[in-house]
């Protein structure tokens, strides 16, 4: 039976949280195999958190995503210090000064997906920041990665297109638990910072998350199930253009179209990519909030077959292609009329493009613009992805289940 981080601490080491000073940056999901959250569990066992820290979308999971979150009581005692690290500002995501002042250690409970856009982790690696310059030590309550712990896919992060959906350099897909990133960071980032991550029991790398006898629990609001994490390394793509990533509906991610496009035209387009392990629906769907809200849109359900042939990002890039060549390449009119880039702010980020952040760089935006063939965008990452293996190499803290050299590369 795998048990988190959580676990272990509560069963093995509660003691040793007894009359220390000590902060917890959790969220919803900071459940233990029992399903008690970790705020619950600490304070049933005499472990009072002396400050409170919530990640984006707040300590209770409600907020949507890029909306500033307030230091607001929900979920949490009113007598402990709540303290909001997604504000309305770049600042605004580190602890603030003086808000680690007091504490002798911040324990970091929170799950991640697997998909380096994904802002936990990017939380996690400002607060060990954080904590080194006030001198206060990080344990990190480890957790799996629901994508499992071999994969990689895609390219690094060029240095002008480091930003909170992709802090540090790696590819979309790194096969990392929190720990492991932790981990990676401090080594790399030169994070003078005690750290300690307490790991879990029995996590097999090659598995998926709903291998594990673990609760499944929504880390975010439009992160359902696991099927939602398997596409979102592709999906989260979609954020950086007027493509519609099925918010508003109830399969956020799996679902992507716009009301320019055709929903037949567009599943027979994707067919002919003849991607391996997944199957493109044709459906008419109508976002009930974000893009083309209230407007029905064409588009495809993607539907995973094969999770170990199914490559999610360059499932991703192939959608955009699609989209951009059924609607006369990439434009700039209204928004319901053909395929274009986002142009408003991301992430507290208004210099560049979206899609420029996500992406890692200009690569994908200028070859979509080009019209270059889904094969010459996406040859490229290998070389990147074989780095990569070896940078994180020294830094895996679970043995592969299959594999001596814990390469994941090419799956």
């Amino acid at each position: 039976m795998t048990r988190c981080g959580l676990d272990q601490l509560l069963d093995e080491r509660i003691d040793t949280l007894r009359g220390r000073r000590f902060g917890l940056l959790c969220h919803a999901a900071s459940v233990s195999s029992r399903l008690e959250h970790a705020l619950d569990a600490l304070l049933a066992r005499g472990a009072t958190p002396h400050r409170l820290f919530g990640p984006e979308h707040g300590l209770d999971g409600a907020a949507q995503d890029m909306v500033a979150v307030a230091a607001a009581r929900r979920g949490a005692p009113r007598d402990i210090e709540l303290i909001s690290l997604y504000g309305s500002d770049e600042a605004s995501l580190s602890p603030p000064p003086g808000s680690l002042d007091g504490l002798d250690l911040l324990l970091v409970d929170l799950q991640d997906v697997g998909s380096r856009y994904y802002t936990y982790v990017w939380t996690m690696v400002l607060a060990m920041q954080a904590c080194a310059r006030a001198g206060v030590a990080v344990w990190v309550l480890d957790r799996p990665n629901p994508l499992g712990g071999r994969a990689i896919e895609g390219p690094g992060i060029e240095p002008p297109c480091i930003s909170f959906v992709g802090l540090h350099d790696m590819p979309v897909r790194h096969g990392l638990t929190a720990g492991e990133i932790a981990s990676l960071c401090r080594a790399e980032r030169t994070i003078d910072v005690e750290l300690e991550v307490i790991t879990m029991q029995a996590w097999r790398r090659a598995a998926l998350f709903d291998e594990l006898d673990l609760p499944w629990v929504m880390p975010s609001p439009n992160m359902p199930t696991l099927e939602t994490a398997l596409v979102y390394p592709g999906g989260c793509l979609y954020e950086g253009t007027n493509l519609s990533e099925g918010r508003g509906t109830t399969r956020p991610f799996e679902i992507v179209g716009a009301p320019y496009l055709d929903g037949r035209a567009f599943a027979e387009r994707l067919t002919r990519f003849e991607l391996e392990g997944v199957r493109f629906r044709a459906l008419s769907f109508q976002p009930t909030f974000q893009k083309h809200s209230g407007t029905v849109c064409g588009g495809v359900q993607i539907h995973v077959t094969d999770r170990a042939r199914f490559a999610p990002l360059r499932c991703g890039v192939a959608v955009m292609l699609a989209a951009a060549e059924l609607s006369g390449g990439v434009g700039q009119a209204a928004l319901d009329e053909r395929f274009a880039w986002r142009a408003a702010p991301y992430e507290f980020v208004s210099d560049r493009p979206a899609i420029d952040l996500l992406a890692g760089g200009a690569w994908l935006r200028e070859g979509i613009e080009a019209n270059l063939a889904l094969d010459a965008l996406c040859a490229p990452w290998r070389d990147s992805e074989a780095r990569f293996a070896e940078r994180r190499r020294a830094h895996l803290l679970y043995a592969d289940d299959h594999r001596a050299d814990n390469d994941g590369v090419g799956r």
